[in-house]
C-alpha cells in the first residue's frame, strides 16, 4: 500500500514526456527543490565512486538549474528536469563540465523518493551495466 501511495505521489508531481523530449520541466512542488542535498551513493557498474562527490552540496532550483558547490572547489552547474519514459518516472540530470559530474549526466529511473532521500538507477544501453545514484537531504 505504501508503494502504491508513493507511486501516485510521484506521478502527480511529474510531467509526461518522451525520453528524447527536451521540453520536460521540473515540478515546482517536487521535494528536490527544498533544501540542500548530498550524494551518499554513486555506484558506476559495480564500482563505488561516491568519493568523487564528497563535500559537494547540491541545490536544485524550481527553474530547472542545479548547482553543486564545495568549499575550496569550483562550483559546478547543470540542469535537471523530471518526466516519464516507458511508464517510468525519471530524473534527468545534465552537467557539461567536470568529468565526475558528466558521469552522472543521464536519465535516471527513480526507484524511491521521499522528502529526505532520492534513490536512482540507470541501466546502460552500451555495456548493460547498472549505475546507482542516491541523494540525501543535508
Amino acid at each position: 500500500m505504501k508503494l502504491l501511495a508513493l507511486v501516485l505521489l510521484l506521478s502527480a508531481g511529474f510531467i509526461s514526456c518522451k525520453k528524447d523530449d527536451d521540453s520536460a520541466t521540473p515540478s515546482s512542488s517536487a521535494s528536490v527543490t527544498q533544501g540542500k542535498w548530498r550524494v551518499t551513493l554513486y555506484n558506476d557498474s559495480g564500482n563505488d565512486e561516491t568519493n568523487h562527490f564528497t563535500g559537494y552540496e547540491f541545490v536544485f532550483s524550481s527553474g530547472g538549474s542545479v548547482t553543486a558547490s564545495k568549499s575550496g572547489a569550483a562550483t559546478v552547474t547543470g540542469t535537471w528536469s523530471t518526466g516519464t519514459d516507458d511508464s517510468q518516472n525519471k530524473l534527468y540530470l545534465t552537467f557539461t563540465s567536470n568529468n565526475d559530474f558528466i558521469e552522472i549526466t543521464d536519465d535516471w529511473h527513480i526507484l524511491q523518493q521521499t522528502s529526505a532521500k532520492i534513490q536512482l538507477e540507470d541501466v546502460s544501453g552500451g555495456n548493460g551495466g547498472t549505475d546507482l545514484l542516491t541523494f540525501e537531504k543535508i
